[in-house]
């Protein structure tokens, strides 16, 4: 199954913009979703290959790997708080004008 992240929906509330950053951060957190399944896979394998020759060599790409993995969540569900909420602080007083003018 492809998404397609490059068309808008027809009947979209969002103003082209905010559909633009909607689907940017959509695409950003399935990225992510998709370097932890790769990132489980692989590690699993080299942990059940480590362990059939009796060592424990899996820890260092486990830890260098999880790091990366953790930078990278880290970048896409929590780096844009302070931008998230500049946005909810805009949309507020977006509304606050629309109540004020009706």
């Amino acid at each position: 199954m492809t998404i397609d992240f490059t068309t808008a929906p027809e009947q979209s509330p969002l103003s082209p913009e905010l559909e633009r950053l909607a689907r940017q951060r959509a695409k950003a957190r399935l990225g992510w979703y998709g370097h932890a399944t790769v990132y489980i896979t692989v590690i699993t394998g080299l942990a059940l290959l480590s362990w059939s020759k009796g060592q424990f060599w899996v820890a260092g790409p486990a830890l260098g790997w999880g790091i990366g993995l953790a930078i990278h969540g880290i970048r896409v569900f929590f780096a844009d708080l302070g931008a998230g909420l500049g946005e909810r602080l805009v949309q507020r007083e977006r509304q606050r004008l629309i109540d004020h003018i009706r």
